[in-house]
């Protein structure tokens, strides 16, 4: 995940700690960055407080899991501590959330930070965090996915000073300056700005989209939408291998078994699909800004790209899908990895029965905390976690979920949100705290694991909490908010917002009538109310002020 982790191979995992912080360094500022983004300065207000904001936020009411709200609102608490106001000089336009793992900002860390966030929007930063690397894009298209926090500089380590082809700087498996070997296509021209180790998870697109649904915020896809054009075109360019997959070094999936097997120019299934993704996200974003033929564009090739990773990295006797390496050999190494395919809709009906299976079989996905990163029948596999080497983490288990929800599982999904939610409530009544991930076959931290972590961790006790558990999911496109109902007791969110709205809602058995139940709704906006439990949905128009509604439970 991070770089201080590649620095520490001697010992990290045997001391059950990380030793040594990334050095120091960042590249100079230049004059050219962020020229795609109108965004250009900051206007500053204070940086909100914890203590002044947690009676404006959402507040769930769950009466069955007590200790999960506590959760919640010590996710939250840790999450105030790491919002950051743009330093002198740095450049950054936006106030912004940083897990604070070292002196860096992460991309694909605060692409995950946003889904939580964006249940406090407009009063924390969250999207707005985007901001800062939208801001430092290179002209060429270009974003590193780590940039100094106090400088605004690109991390030093990730620039390609020695103006070469693409090479990573630290390997596939500890190495340095290992170079990209393409296969059937030239080494693109002019040489890149940055090295492989700075162009990986193209997932902003998918948190732009992830924060609208639930902001409604149409304005901002506007000015977002250039800059991912541009990121995803450079990535393309320098990143995509001769057979149209996509090539990656460790995919921040650091000590992973995977990694060797993509050593010089390997194609890894998460960021072929994470580009699958990518394709079409831009082509919902170009529809909704008019933009038809640039969406049909993108459609086209993400279905390219789904047919390539179809023939190419899915294996027909194992059903599953894996790494290529150089050689254009299926890699060994089951990992979490081959998931994405479900997000970015790559896999077939079929394909994705066969994925389900795996997330439920005990031998491999369907551990004590699910879901591990590596297969439990890997070799390598660590039931106490071993940072990649099956610890469970916020990000991953998240895309799995989301994954699910688009090809219509919901019931696994909610099962794998509730899991991943139990156990971290039980690690928190041991410990107080969040970690950054967490083992899979026993309810303890993962071994490596950095506590206070929120950091992307705060996804279960807050998103999982208000979506899963309350079970509120909010639809800005259509000004809809779905409610699955599922908790025998007293269940809700005093202050849950979406789309501009606040609301207060509470449901409860009717008094004397536990066959029936009594919604409350107190909102500042009207809205379309879908209540589905037990299979059956209702639908309701929810107006400005006190709405009450009564329903059948089902039997």
């Amino acid at each position: 995940m991070k770089t201080a982790f590649l620095f520490l191979v001697c010992a990290a995992l045997t001391a059950g700690q990380l030793c040594v912080a990334a050095p120091d360094t960042a590249e100079p500022l230049s004059p050219t960055q962020g020229v795609y983004f109108a965004k250009q300065t900051y206007q500053p207000k204070p940086l909100p407080t914890f203590a002044q904001t947690r009676d404006q936020l959402p507040a769930p009411l769950l009466a069955e899991k007590p200790e999960w709200v506590a959760m919640y609102w010590k996710a939250w608490e840790l999450a105030f501590k790491n919002f950051h106001e743009p330093a002198a000089g740095s450049g950054y336009v936006s106030q912004f959330i940083d897990a604070a793992f070292n002196q860096n900002i992460f991309l694909w860390d605060t692409c995950f930070m946003t889904l939580f966030c964006n249940y406090g929007h407009p009063l924390v930063p969250g999207i707005g965090s985007l901001d800062n690397f939208y801001v430092k894009q290179h002209e060429d298209g270009e974003i590193c996915r780590e940039i100094d926090r106090r400088s605004g500089r690109d991390y030093a380590e990730w620039v390609n000073r020695e103006g070469k082809p693409l090479f990573t700087r630290w390997g596939w498996a500890g190495g340095r300056n290992d170079p990209v070997l393409y296969q059937g296509r030239t080494a693109p021209e002019p040489l890149p700005r940055l090295t492989l180790d700075a162009l990986n998870h193209p997932i902003l697109a998918w948190a732009e989209l992830e924060s609208f649904r639930v902001t409604g915020d149409r304005e901002r896809l506007g000015l977002v939408y250039e800059p991912l054009v541009r990121y995803y075109r450079a990535l393309q360019k320098y990143v995509r291998q001769g057979n149209g997959l996509y090539m990656t070094d460790w995919a921040s999936m650091d000590n992973s078994p995977r990694n060797a097997h993509l050593k010089g120019g390997g194609c890894a299934a998460d960021t072929s699909s994470q580009m699958t993704l990518f394709a079409r996200n831009l082509a919902t974003l170009a529809g909704m800004l008019g933009k038809a033929e640039q969406a049909q564009d993108f459609v086209r090739e993400a279905d390219e790209l789904s047919r390539r990773i179809n023939e190419l990295m899915w294996d027909p006797e194992r059903r599953f899908y894996f790494d290529l390496t150089l050689e254009g050999q299926r890699a060994p190494v089951k990992t979490i990895a081959a998931f994405w395919t479900l997000l970015a809709g790559v896999a077939s009906p079929e394909q994705a029965k066969d994925l389900v299976g795996e997330l439920n079989n005990p031998r491999t996905f369907k551990r004590l905390h699910r879901v591990p990163t590596l297969a439990a029948d890997q070799a390598g596999y660590d039931p106490a976690g071993g940072y990649w080497c099956g610890a469970v983490w916020a990000p991953t288990t998240a895309m799995v979920i989301r994954g699910l929800e688009r090809y219509g599982h919901h019931d696994l999904a909610r099962e794998i949100a509730l899991n991943h939610l139990d156990v971290m409530g039980q690690v928190f009544q041991k410990t107080g705290t969040v970690w950054e991930n967490y083992a899979p076959d026993s309810a303890k931290p993962g071994r490596p694991a950095k506590g206070d972590f929120v950091g992307w961790s705060g996804i279960g006790p807050i998103l999982c909490l208000l979506e899963f558990a309350v079970g509120l999911k909010p639809n800005a496109t259509a000004n809809e908010l779905v409610w699955d109902v599922n908790a025998s007791g007293v269940t809700g969110c005093e202050r849950f917002r979406f789309n501009g709205h606040v609301a207060s809602l509470k449901a409860e058995p009717a008094a004397g009538n536990d066959a029936r139940l009594v919604l409350s709704v107190v909102s500042d906006g009207a809205f379309k109310l879908r209540l589905r439990q037990g299979g059956q949905t209702e639908t309701r128009e929810v107006t400005r002020g006190t709405n009450s509604f009564t329903f059948p439970r089902p039997q």
